[in-house]
């Protein structure tokens, strides 16, 4: 007899592996899309909180409150085994490192509908980079 599911993912980026019929779980690998350097947009979901667990690696988690184009970060320089949760309607994104992985729950098929995005432009992106460099290097 089966009874315990087992999940793993091992690729690089994105993958929402055990779908209820209310939540999520998925897993994010470290991929050039998710460094730093690569961001250049924020995203939001109106329906879900999302939570986040730094497993592995190093990763940095933004939060940003967007006003008339106006953004103003808060930043955190995830630690492993520590639970934190987006509330929903706060636009947010994850900045990794190579080799990092992060644990994702969130309502079910949120990847599928329940987001926005809001593109950074050059100036937003610099800011970012240099409020995530801070945090790291400062934590």
């Amino acid at each position: 007899m089966k009874l315990i599911e087992i999940y793993q993912h091992e690729k690089q980026g994105y993958n929402p592996f055990l779908i209820t019929d209310r939540w999520q779980v998925a897993l994010l690998n470290y991929a050039p899309a998710e460094a730093l350097q690569a961001i250049d947009k924020l995203d939001v979901h109106h329906e879900t909180d999302e939570v986040f667990v730094l497993l592995r690696g190093k990763s940095a988690l933004i939060a940003a409150d967007i006003k008339n184009g106006a953004i103003e970060y808060d930043v955190i320089d995830m630690q492993p085994n520590i639970v934190y949760n987006i509330p929903k309607n706060v636009w947010h994104k994850i900045a990794m490192q190579e080799g990092s992985q992060v644990l994702i729950v969130e309502n079910n098929n949120t990847h599928i509908g329940d987001f926005e995005f809001y593109d950074l432009n050059e100036q937003q992106k610099q800011q970012l980079q240099k409020i995530v460099n801070e945090t790291i290097h400062n934590s």
